[in-house]
């Protein structure tokens, strides 16, 4: 008897440290919810002040967002965001989540800011599987190839040059890793052909 009565104390024990534990970790997860979110954000602002500067919005562009319907020229078939930038209330550009498929290790997740003039303000990877010195030259911290979008449209660029030399284009690919960038420029590309063929609808938001 004495054992069964043992075996229950340490039951009913074990039940309440667990509830305790689980309770905890609810309130832990409740109180820092916020400061998560509010962390997330602030990567947000400071990825999109690198492709757009700031003093070309005056929105909170983070909450000025739309969901847009999954399209080859995105690079998806599935809904991507895309952050409208606004200067005194009008639509001044854009900032597209979009990806690129075809990587040398897959596809890369990139955000493409364009203005409503067409021009592509800036680029940037944000996530990707390329090989460490290789086709992760298309990340900033590793070398500032992708800073050679800012600027480009397809007024002073034809759509022919928007590829790597190798493949008579304009932009530079890197020693011994073609397929990367090459993927990258496609994608930055595209996005801005979206742009185009969607502008109206775009600006008119």
């Amino acid at each position: 008897m004495e054992l069964i009565a043992s075996i229950r104390r340490n039951a009913v024990g074990l039940a309440i440290f667990a509830v305790v534990t689980a309770g905890f970790i609810g309130v832990t997860q409740y109180l820092s919810a916020p400061i998560i979110a509010d962390n997330i954000v602030a990567a947000q602002r400071a990825a999109f002040n690198e492709v757009l500067p700031h003093e070309r919005y005056n929105n909170d562009i983070t909450q000025d967002v739309i969901t847009l319907a999954g399209d080859p020229l995105l690079g998806t078939n599935e809904p991507v965001q895309a952050f409208i930038g606004r200067l005194d209330g009008e639509v001044s550009a854009i900032i597209f989540e979009t990806k690129a498929p075809g990587g040398y290790n897959g596809s890369l997740d990139l955000i493409v800011a364009i203005d409503k003039d067409g021009v592509v303000t800036g680029a940037r990877v944000i996530a990707h599987k390329e090989t460490p010195g290789l086709g992760d030259k298309v990340d900033l911290k590793k070398s500032s190839w992708i800073e050679s979008f800012a600027g480009k449209s397809f007024l002073n660029l034809k759509e022919s040059l928007w590829g790597v030399k190798k493949d008579g284009g304009q932009f530079d690919q890197f020693t011994g890793a073609t397929i990367t960038p090459r993927a990258v420029v496609k994608a930055v590309k595209n996005t801005l052909i979206y742009f185009e063929q969607h502008k109206a609808e775009l600006l008119a938001r």
